[in-house]
């Protein structure tokens, strides 16, 4: 098995985006550490999303209270929008991650996932089990309950359905079944290896009133979560608000709100509470065997505590460390020496941390480790031995001069890739696979690379442990750290996630290869039967770190017969085989991210006719579509605002807003008059989906239509065609029932009604058990001109190489000259 680190007690109070990678030492933090060393509680939340987490009673649970807290969401975010960038599905999915670490290390809870992917709104909770495997995703759940031994659990949102989204009330069915399962030894006996049973003493639903829906009332059990922490020098709701804005991906930035606040639950399962969350639970000392004495020993260190000289208390807490290593409560004292060795360190201004002198290494290299340690109060600590991966460099007691940095070098070899681990093969679209069932609940790698340091404290061994980062200094953001990479020797990334063929004329696949280490080889695409590759491999050699070079095949179909199938780099490297691509994303909210994708695109032949060269595209949210409408032949150019203002609109054959311009675009409300002018000239105007809240005008097109939360999740869905001649239908390709299969996630989002008149709408459709909806593409001659509406996921399909959403794009950017509607 591998060893699994769940998250230090710790580690909201360090973050790898700051300036340190030790816990803060300061007097409030030690005040903090101190109450929660003499608490024994925990509670567990859960909910779907990043985002769907209570963060006000979150930090009240963990900073307050002092229970350890965890929040286990069952997806990582893979199907939402993202507001600051074009990543979407697996990477938006990194990202959503990387902002719940940042949350929860200013909140104070842990992070844990199942192994279930967000493949979009599900409008039920049976289609969500369904797509997610329930009973894996189940079981990832009851082993998260198994190692967290939560005393409380709670959901965010009921079985019942008022939480709205399926992927929400399947959470909280799951959490019933966990909650049960988890205690019975006959379910999912095969952890039973590693963990015990545990039965926790209640699961609570956390009511809410969001908007028009309110499930809280006067008689539940209630908690007032908006109390104020001087040591913190914040109240809960000042904290939530900075702990949810890291949520930017989902435009989640949130007011600080001070004053009393009440959190309202309703019973599900076990007993009651009455007066407290922990009813019937021991959140003291006196909960394990011996324990009593301890708690005692606590109370009087923190009584004798001398903020002057925080060091005067290390030879008591010393002696109560060797107290707690012998508890026979293996998961209290797991816990708890954690929180005490770091105490230990805090109160004796010992700080230490060890860093890779470069950022990157490949596979089988030499990695230079540096280790910086300081004493800052006294020269009674001294390092015993450092340890790296089966390194030790034994320093046999050595003393630390009194506040002077001490530097140790160590060495290792970058012996696993730093590939999310749930990445690290093709996964189905409702769950990730595992490579290591033990890896369910991880937020992140758990065996990504560590330092073990031990120090002799007043003649005790005290062993601590510290992620291994990269150090640099930039000279804007000063000190920065940011993750190790640890990356094949070669990486190939092939220019375009997808290459459109519509005739036998051969296409030019680049592919930008970077070496990680020196290297000789070759490169070759994998043979395809229906497609000519040339040149079967091309060598490369004498190549060192850091080299980038580029390379060109060519590309054709054998024949006009419609096919899609993905074409695969093969990088042959000092006689090993690879095949991964590098990607890397950066946003300065969360660390840096780093993951190596199978090197392949997709070969799609199509029958697709263009009309029109010229297109201008105003940004939106965050999409893929210039990239590919440039894959077809299409002369996309980003129109600035004093463009649109200034500019000949016409020479565009059509001008298209990007997903949710008009809710993130707020000057486009001045833009809008102007667009409205060029169509009434003879423009074609092509708008995609917007959300219905927060749009920045009141009439998107020449004529009265309203955005609404309706959708099609199915995207399979059934699609009938109710005006069959209409020009987007038949110009320049003729669509048919055949062009809407092969769509993927959904359907479409953010459908339109109370349509006018002057508009036609086009298409019908609908998820099962629903009413026929038509409001997914409307289009209306305004003038001269076409003004087109559409909530189809084109977003998504395009980049996806869906054949038949490129042909109806492609017709909806087409205007037949003086034809209309």
């Amino acid at each position: 098995m591998k060893r699994i680190n769940l998250i230090a007690i710790f580690l909201y109070l360090s973050s790898i985006v700051s300036a340190q990678t030790s816990p803060p030492a300061d007097l409030g933090a030690i005040q903090q550490n101190f109450k929660k060393l003499n608490t024994l509680g925990s509670v567990l939340y859960i909910a779907a999303h990043p985002d769907d987490e209570n963060t006000r009673l979150l930090a009240y649970l963990a900073q307050e209270k002092h229970y350890r807290t965890g929040y286990l969401s069952c997806t990582r975010g893979d199907g939402g929008q993202n507001l600051i960038g074009n990543e979407q599905s697996e990477l938006l999915g990194l990202i959503r991650t990387q902002e719940l670490l940042a949350a929860r290390r200013i909140d104070g809870a842990e992070q844990f996932f199942t192994r279930a992917n967000d493949f979009g709104f599900s409008k039920g909770p049976e289609e969500t089990l369904r797509i997610w495997d329930k009973e894996k995703v189940l079981g990832d759940m009851v082993w998260v309950i198994r190692k967290f031994r939560p005393d409380v659990m709670i959901c965010r949102f009921p079985t019942t359905g008022e939480g709205g989204h399926g992927h929400h009330t399947a959470s909280a069915i799951l959490a019933q079944e966990a909650f049960t399962a988890a205690a019975d030894p006959k379910r999912y006996p095969e952890q039973l290896k590693y963990v015990q049973p545990w039965q926790a003493k209640r699961l609570l639903w956390n009511t809410f009133s969001f908007g028009s829906v309110n499930t809280t009332a006067a008689d539940q059990f209630k908690i007032n979560v908006g109390v104020y922490n001087p040591i913190l020098g914040k109240g809960y709701g000042e904290i939530a608000a900075e702990s949810r804005s890291n949520h930017k991906t989902q435009g989640f930035g949130s007011a600080k709100q001070r004053g009393e606040f009440y959190e309202y639950f309703k019973t599900i399962l076990g007993d009651a509470p009455q007066n407290d969350l922990m009813d019937g639970v021991n959140t003291t000392w006196k909960r394990v065997k011996d324990g009593e004495s301890i708690g005692a020993g606590i109370g009087i260190v923190n009584r004798d505590f001398n903020p002057e000289a925080p060091e005067k208390s290390v030879p008591a807490l010393v002696q109560l460390l060797g107290k707690v290593e012998k508890i026979s409560d293996m998961y209290w004292r797991t816990q708890k020496t954690k929180e005490l060795s770091e105490l230990i360190a805090a109160c004796s201004g010992l700080w230490f941390e060890a860093y890779a002198t470069e950022p990157t290494y490949a596979l089988g290299d030499k990695i230079q480790v540096r280790a910086q340690v300081v004493d800052r109060y006294s020269a009674r600590v001294k390092i015993n031995s450092i340890t790296f991966q089966n390194n030790v460099s034994n320093l046999n007691s050595q003393v630390i001069p009194a506040n002077q940095q001490q530097s140790f070098e160590q060495t290792g070899i970058a012996d696993k890739l730093t590939q999310p681990y749930w990445l690290e093969t093709q996964h189905s679209i409702g769950a990730y696979n595992l490579p290591d069932e033990t890896l369910a609940g991880n937020p992140e790698n758990p065996d990504l690379p560590k330092v073990d340091f031990e120090f002799i404290i007043e003649g005790k061994p005290v062993h601590f442990e510290r992620r291994l980062l990269y150090k640099y200094v930039d000279p804007v953001r000063g000190e920065v750290y940011q993750p190790l990479e640890i990356t094949p020797p070669v990486t190939a990334n092939i220019e375009n996630q997808d290459y459109i063929f519509n005739s036998l004329q051969e296409q030019v696949v680049q592919v930008k290869l970077k070496s990680f280490t020196a290297a000789t080889g070759d490169i070759s695409l994998k043979p395809i039967a229906g497609w000519k590759i040339d040149p079967k491999k091309i060598e490369f050699a004498g190549k060192n770190k850091n080299d980038e070079w580029t390379v060109s095949f060519t590309v054709a179909p054998t024949d006009n017969r419609p096919r899609i199938n993905n074409l695969e780099a093969v990088v042959t490297v000092n006689g090993k085989t690879f095949s991964l691509a590098l990607r890397r994303i950066r946003y300065d909210h969360v660390p840096a991210i780093t993951l190596f994708p199978q090197a392949e695109t997709k070969l799609v032949n199509l029958d697709l006719k263009i009309a029109g060269k010229k297109l201008a595209y105003i940004a939106g949210a965050g999409d893929l579509m210039p990239e590919a409408l440039r894959q077809v032949g299409y002369d996309v150019h980003l129109i600035s605002e004093s463009e649109i203002m200034n500019t000949d609109l016409s020479v565009y054959d059509a001008i298209i807003t990007g997903v949710r311009a008009y809710n993130v675009n707020d000057r486009l409300a001045y833009e809008q008059s102007r667009l409205m002018d060029y169509v009434k000239n003879g423009g074609n105007l092509l708008v995609q989906y917007n959300n219905n809240a927060g749009l920045v005008v009141k009439q998107i097109g020449p004529y009265p239509f309203r955005v609404v939360n309706q959708r099609v999740t199915d995207e399979d869905a059934e699609v009938t065609i109710l005006d069959k001649q209409n020009p987007v239908l038949n110009y320049p390709n003729k669509i048919t029932q055949n062009d809407f299969k092969g769509w993927i996630q959904e359907r479409g989002l953010y459908f339109v009604s109370d349509i006018d008149p002057q508009y036609k709408a086009v298409l019908q459709m609908n998820d099962k058990g629903e009413q026929p909806n038509n409001g997914s593409l409307i289009v209306g001659d305004y003038g001269k001109g076409r003004f087109v509406y559409t909530s189809l996921a084109f977003f998504r399909e395009l980049p996806a190489g869906v054949p038949g959403a490129y042909r109806l794009f492609v017709n909806l950017l087409s205007k037949p000259k003086g034809q209309s509607l």
